[in-house]
């Protein structure tokens, strides 16, 4: 179990530095031509969304106007929890009840299982502990990895400027064969960087 947390707090120190280090390394002229522009995309920083991520999960989310991402973010880390707890309590009982049977004092099972079935209940529970830990680790990454991630789509251009036509593939019928082009086009737009 010390294992988890400690690689759960070595992965969040990463992610941590990795953010700082790219916000540090974003250039003041940048910063301040940000500042200045009026529209709060200009000044949208990806680095300060992972890092609110990383302090307080849904937090990036929010600093990028996504807040429907946010509940599910703190629902995915709230099964997680609920899981662990469940998992841990009755992964201590059956280990109490082991510890019992093997001691020969009475077990709150009234000897029904053997030491052996009461082990294998008790490793099982502790197994699924520990995937547990995993998976709040693994939605706590994904909820700063989510965030870096959109932030730096938070400048991309979706406008209807953007085409796609599909068609029949005319060098391809000449053959006697069956075909399809794809053609898209992109418009530029005044208010891309």
């Amino acid at each position: 179990m010390a294992r988890w947390k400690t690689s759960l707090a070595f992965c969040t120190c990463m992610a941590l530095g990795g953010t700082l280090r790219a916000a540090a390394l974003q250039p003041d002229s940048t910063r301040a031509d940000s500042a200045r522009s009026g529209d709060w995309r200009m000044r949208h920083q990806p680095a300060r969304a992972a890092l609110y991520s990383a302090i307080l999960p849904g937090a990036g989310q929010v600093y990028n106007r996504k807040y429907w991402k946010a509940p599910i973010v703190l629902a995915g880390l709230g099964t997680c929890w609920w899981f662990i707890q469940d998992n841990n309590t009755q992964f201590q009982r059956y280990k109490t009840a082991y510890l019992d049977v093997v001691n020969g004092r009475a077990d709150e099972f009234n000897g029904r299982y053997s030491a052996a079935q009461l082990r294998n209940v008790a490793d099982t529970y502790q197994r699924w502990r520990d995937l547990s830990y995993v998976a709040a680790g693994l939605v706590y990454g994904l909820n700063i990895v989510d965030a870096t991630v959109d932030g730096y789509f938070v400048r991309f251009d979706v406008s209807p400027n953007l085409a796609l036509r599909a068609g029949p593939s005319l060098d391809l019928m000449a053959k006697g064969a069956a075909g399809l082009t794809l053609s898209f086009q992109v418009h530029s737009h005044p208010h891309a960087p």
